[in-house]
């Protein structure tokens, strides 16, 4: 934890690609690193802090989710008194790595194929999943621009498409490719977050982008959606946006690793419960309207409590349930395309899940 902290704050940096760090470019990453922890730490002042209390550093994204209503609502300030809560925004899952690795960030919402990537060599984050946000489904999609002549994910060869590079649509748009039998090295594959490839896609810069919501949406008003991540879940290579928090954090500091898991599933009981209050609280944190927040809720798939510790998802306490296969097979495949040099034994990812007091600590919410 840090001693004090900003509310609220934007960090934007492209994504790592390759997993082949030479020499400069392993330079290059560790400059990033630094360039994080000194953009943190320059943004540091908090005036509403309290110098006498920790903080808790929390990473967030712009994406429909209980995690924006716990932000918007002031949940987790409500019931941890006692400590500082420090909100700081990123662009993707592959910024969020990086900052896990610079030591900058307690939790995080983030996607399951940078969570593949940082549980394997070369970054090995010493991070546990302790909850599922949503299971994507039509909120990330592969979208192509109109007039372009694509129709079908067979017809990017040659084409350039946009993605955030290390995140989960960068990992859907691989899945994309190998079922329609297309070598991602016949695509202009470009690395771009998702309000830079709006840009690129209104200048015409781009044929195709695969990315989430909100943009997603902006992008289908003159596109053609080739693929969403629902039918890829279908097909065996499903994606989901988790929860983790630093296993040194959570180690140190198991009750308020129980209170944020709590107010996570009252979110998820509200999304269900509420739609209205939900689609009010993500609405006021994305800048936009109730009606357009509903709909963008809409298009994910949010678990139940009594779900979320099922087998299939995270387990009980000492039986982790089968997202660590999900994670593994995620990184097999990252493996298979050269994004990682290899995928870590099946027990990485059992580790890696945070089961605790599961499942009784969520019926406390």
């Amino acid at each position: 934890m840090a001693r004090k902290g900003l509310k609220d704050m934007t960090i934007t940096r492209k994504g790592a690609g390759s997993y082949r760090l030479r020499r400069s470019r392993f330079g290059a990453v560790l400059g990033m690193i630094a360039a994080v922890a000194l953009v943190l730490a320059g943004c540091s002042v908090d005036n509403s802090g309290d110098d006498s209390k920790p903080t808790i550093r929390l990473a967030y994204q712009s994406f429909p989710s209980g995690d924006l209503i716990v932000k918007n609502n002031g949940w987790l300030e409500e019931a941890l008194p006692d400590y500082n809560i420090k909100w700081t925004k990123f662009d993707s899952g592959a910024d969020i790595n990086t900052a896990f690795v610079a030591k900058e960030v307690d939790f995080a919402a983030i996607g399951s194929s940078p969570v593949a990537r940082g549980l394997s060599a070369p970054l090995n984050i010493p991070y546990q999943v302790a909850f599922v946000l949503d299971v994507a489904g039509d909120n990330e999609a592969l979208v192509a621009r109109n007039g372009t002549g694509i129709e079908t994910v067979a017809d990017l060869k040659g084409k350039r498409v946009a993605t955030a590079f290390a995140s989960t649509a960068h990992y859907s748009l691989l899945a994309a490719l190998d079922q329609a039998g297309v070598n991602p090295k016949d695509v202009n594959l470009i690395d771009l977050q998702p309000q830079a490839s709006l840009a690129a896609w209104q200048r015409g810069d781009v044929d195709a982008v695969y990315t989430w919501l909100p943009t997603l949406d902006e992008l289908r008003q003159d596109g053609t959606t080739l693929i969403a991540s629902r039918q890829l879940a279908t097909a065996g290579k499903p994606t989901l946006d988790l929860g983790v928090v630093s296993s040194e954090f959570a180690t140190a500091n198991p009750e308020v690793v129980n209170t944020w898991r709590q107010v996570q599933a009252r979110a998820l009981t509200l999304i269900k419960d509420d739609p209205q209050a939900a689609a009010d609280a993500v609405a006021a944190q994305l800048g936009t309207t109730p009606e357009d927040a509903a709909n963008q809720l809409k298009q994910g798939t949010f678990l139940t409590v009594a779900e979320l510790t099922s087998p299939t998802w995270l387990g009980t306490q000492g039986n982790p349930g089968n997202l660590s296969e999900n994670l593994h097979s995620a990184a097999v495949f990252l493996a298979e395309q050269q994004q990682i040099p290899a995928a870590p034994p099946i027990e990485t990812f059992r580790e890696a899940i945070y089961t605790e007091g599961l499942p009784g600590v969520l019926e406390q919410q």
